[in-house]
């Protein structure tokens, strides 16, 4: 009996247990059930968010096909009406011809058959410059790929609470191979030598050149960016962290940098260059272009100094060499025109600073380097003009037209000029006639100051019509169309010219 009863309480404290055991299981269904509701809550809003996002998104690309749309259809229309001008005054002078070929009185005939037979030789010459071409194709040249974010999709899974692996850890900005150029940035780092933990990538963040708020302007693998389309003469702060499946690392120590000043040095040699046989990416923060390049030396004027929070590198041209005699220049902008953003029928030569075109059509071109402040200029030397085409010069953002003249559209600010006189043309509209032209050796001068939001243009060194355009505001590349009848040689880093540096002192 005394066995019994002892076996008997420990089979009791057993099943106390298995009741309350019971209850805690009984207590977990209820919180599972309501875990998944929120869960299955959180997942649906989730979802929403991606496919809202998405209808967006795909609302505006819509918006991007229908403007592509109305474009082609004004510039057909445009066409049309033009050749229907064209023909409507060919059909009349060929009628007119006829009636006078009946001419009965010989001498009456002569005193106008030569003004004739010009007159019919230059209007066959006109419709032989390419005006029975079409300017615009009708297919769509808008691809868009959407395999990387279904890829995504079909990735898309959920994290697991526990991971095994640690974050990274703070990426080293190599500061020997970090400058600037012009007004472009390039940074370089790497992981501390002893870390062992996996990177799938980086991301490299800047602000705005104002001390305003950080924003990212790379994401990927590689350890070196070079960053375009900064404004002149501004400070920037960078920063940069790893992430891999486990998370984000800490940021590095923040990198002040200065971009190049609106008075600058001619070329200098770099203290630190950066090695010719490593690539980098070069990103815009205005673009969401992303393309492959080989690494530049460039020119980078500065001095290091360090905190315990902070590196700095800060322009200090005197610092460069003090036995160096440099000239000072107003236009600071060294540049050459750019290859990867121009027209397919663009021909380049001389280093990129010669320019033609393999159309009878114009085509643009821009200049590598963008301008959004300080004062610029610029001018372009006329080495072949056959036929008397109408190249255009000027400014325009860097999703101008390719494939019609400058300032057909609203990204471009433009003088075209024929060899008698010249026009000034923003969204199609041509204002202020100017007589005056080009030749072969002709110079034409474009002067872009950004501090009075101003656009000016010179031929052969004098001013050009009063000032073309006023208000201009954001980011400006140099750009240039023509035809195959026309090359331009681009000359930079010079000085303003007197006529406009005689009314600024005014």
């Amino acid at each position: 009996q005394s066995q019994l009863s002892q076996a008997l309480n420990g089979l009791s404290d057993r099943a106390k247990e298995a009741k309350e055991f019971l209850v805690q299981l009984r207590n977990m269904v209820q919180q599972i059930q309501e875990n998944s509701v929120e869960f299955e809550a959180c997942l649906v809003a989730q979802c929403d968010a991606l496919i809202d996002a998405l209808n967006r998104r795909k609302a505006q690309l819509l918006s991007r096909v229908n403007k592509e749309h109305e474009h082609k259809l004004k510039v057909v229309r445009d066409q049309i009406s033009h050749c229907t001008v064209k023909l409507r005054q060919t059909t009349g002078l060929m009628e007119y011809c006829l009636e006078v070929i009946k001419e009965n009185d010989p001498s009456g005939f002569l005193q106008i058959s030569d003004a004739l037979i010009r007159r019919v030789h230059l209007t066959e010459d006109q419709w032989g410059k390419g005006t029975l071409t079409p300017r615009m194709t009708t297919d769509f040249d808008l691809n868009l790929d959407n395999a990387p974010l279904l890829q995504s999709i079909h990735q898309l899974d959920f994290v697991q609470m526990k991971v095994s692996s640690p974050v990274p850890a703070p990426p080293i900005l190599q500061l020997e191979e970090c400058c600037t150029h012009n007004n472009s940035a390039t940074l370089s780092w790497k992981q501390p030598p002893l870390s062992t933990v996996q990177v799938e990538g980086y991301i490299l963040e800047l602000d705005d050149g104002n001390g305003g708020q950080f924003r990212e302007v790379y994401v990927g693998k590689e350890t070196m960016c070079t960053v375009d389309g900064l404004h002149f003469n501004s400070t920037y702060s960078a920063r940069v962290k790893a992430f891999n499946k486990s998370g984000v690392s800490p940021y590095s120590k923040t990198l002040v940098l200065q971009t190049s000043e609106d008075t600058q040095s001619e070329e200098q040699t770099l203290p630190f260059p950066v090695p010719l046989e490593r690539s980098q990416l070069r990103r815009s923060p205005f673009s969401s272009t992303l393309n492959l390049q080989p690494s530049f030396s460039g020119r980078s004027y500065f001095e290091l100094r360090s905190s315990a929070h902070q590196l700095s590198l800060h322009s200090s041209l005197q610092s460069l060499n003090s036995a160096v005699d440099i000239k000072k220049m107003v236009a600071v902008a060294w540049f050459s025109f750019d290859p990867s953003s121009a027209h397919a029928d663009i021909i380049f030569s001389n280093d990129n600073l010669t320019v033609t075109c393999n159309s009878y059509d114009d085509r643009v071109v821009l200049g590598k380097t963008g301008f959004s402040k300080g004062l610029h200029y610029w001018e372009l030397s006329i080495d072949r003009y056959d036929n008397h085409p109408d190249p255009a010069f000027g400014v325009a953002r860097m999703d101008v037209l390719k494939d019609a003249m400058l300032g057909k559209d609203d990204k471009a600010w433009a003088m075209y000029v024929d060899n008698n006189r010249s026009w000034f043309m923003h969204n199609n509209s041509h204002t202020n006639r100017t007589e005056g032209g080009i030749t072969k050796g002709a110079t034409v001068g474009v002067l872009l100051d950004l501090t009075r939001r101003t656009l000016t243009f010179s031929i052969n060194e004098d001013q050009q019509g009063p000032v073309a355009f006023e208000n201009l505001e954001g980011l400006f590349f140099p750009a240039v169309s023509l035809n195959r009848n026309v090359q331009v040689t681009l000359h930079t880093g010079l000085p303003v010219p007197e006529f406009y540096a005689s009314r600024s002192a005014m």
